[in-house]
Order: structure tokens, then C-alpha cells, then sequence
């Protein structure tokens, strides 16, 4: 019996894990994540485990070889890779939100280049509203570097945030479901490209 737990537990593990591969190359073929930045992790239905890309590994790179699974404390349960700098907020994202079941960091343009304004996103569509409600921009970490992830972690306290800008980094969209977050992050560069567009439009001619 005890090895059967353990065979239905290691499948539970790689079916999340083939979830983040498909998933993972979606973004990348949509080009919200082009290199090896950004970072993109799946919880493991009923455990206490995350699925997440490491460093040095690009979305449409992702297999079940290079992924790491990771406990919610931060140890590492399978994969020999360098953990990823950002593997600190996706984790203290799952620790306080019991509802994110996946979670994804990309450096899409649009929605980059927004952050790198220092302007508040606006939501110009009904979807957006509706959707996201809200899109806050987390600042720059001390010395203009990358957020610290208690400084992400702390907006997503929020039970009903579901996206996030990182001044002049990129964007963080979670979501019930790792397909849910991914719509998120779609939603967030969309609606980036949108605003941007309406605000040149309603710029005075000169």
C-alpha cells in the first residue's frame, strides 16, 4: 500500500510538472517571455510541493530533466539546477495564499515598459476592470535593484489581487490554476498595450 502512495503521488507530481511544460511554451510561443528570465511555478495538487522553472532556463526550454521540485520552505526535492532568484516570492506567494495554484513572472514589453514609466496602470477596458480589478506596481528593491520578495508577497496578501507590475521588471499574474495565471499575464500585457495606445491618442497634436 505504501507504494502505491508513493507511485500516485509521484503522478500527481509529473502531471503538474507536463501542466507547467505546456504551459511555459504557450508563453514563450506568445511572446511573453523570450531568454531565460522570467519565471513561471505550479503548486502540486494536495502536497506540499511547487513545481518551478529554474535559472539559466528559458520558458520554451522547460521538460520534465531541468524543472525543479521544491517544498513550500524552499528545499529542494528533485533537480540538481540553481534555483531561480525569484523562487523567494513565488513560494511566499503560495505561503499566504492558500487559493494561487500557479503563479507567472514574465518580462513581457508592453507590460515592462509600463512598469519602467513610474506611471499607475490604468484598466481602460471593461474586461480589465473586471478581471483585474486593481494592478499595483511593487518599487524597485534598495540601490534601484530587482523587488525584494517580501515586498511582493506583501501585496499579495490581498486575497483578491490577482496581478501585479514590478517597476522596470515585469509583471506577476497567479491564479487558481496555472492557466488562470497565465490569462492573467495575457490580460496584464494586453491591457498594458491598450492603455499606452489610448494614451497616445489622447495626446494633444502638436
Amino acid at each position: 500500500m505504501a507504494a502505491l502512495n508513493v507511485l500516485a503521488s509521484d503522478s500527481v507530481t509529473v502531471t503538474a510538472t507536463a501542466e507547467l511544460i505546456g504551459i511555459a511554451r504557450r508563453a514563450a510561443a506568445g511572446r511573453l517571455q523570450t531568454g531565460t528570465g522570467g519565471n513561471i511555478s505550479i503548486r502540486v495538487a494536495g502536497r506540499n510541493e511547487v513545481v518551478i522553472k529554474p535559472s539559466g532556463v528559458g520558458f520554451a526550454e522547460c521538460d520534465h530533466d531541468n524543472l525543479l521540485v521544491v517544498d513550500l520552505d524552499g528545499n529542494i526535492l528533485k533537480g540538481d539546477a540553481k534555483p531561480s532568484k525569484d523562487m523567494a516570492f513565488h513560494l511566499g506567494i503560495y505561503r499566504v495564499r492558500d487559493d494561487v495554484g500557479g503563479i507567472v513572472h514574465v518580462h513581457s514589453p508592453w507590460a515592462t515598459g509600463w512598469a519602467a514609466s513610474g506611471l499607475p496602470l490604468a484598466l481602460p477596458t471593461v474586461h480589465s476592470r473586471d478581471k483585474l480589478k486593481r494592478i499595483p506596481i511593487v518599487p524597485t528593491g534598495p540601490g534601484g535593484g530587482a523587488q525584494r520578495p517580501e515586498d511582493i508577497v506583501a501585496e499579495f496578501r490581498d486575497p483578491a489581487l490577482r496581478a501585479a507590475l514590478l517597476a522596470e521588471h515585469g509583471s506577476v499574474g497567479v491564479g487558481k490554476t496555472l492557466l488562470a495565471a497565465l490569462h492573467v499575464a495575457e490580460l496584464i500585457e494586453e491591457t498594458a498595450q491598450v492603455a499606452a495606445l489610448a494614451r497616445l491618442l489622447k495626446a494633444p497634436a502638436q
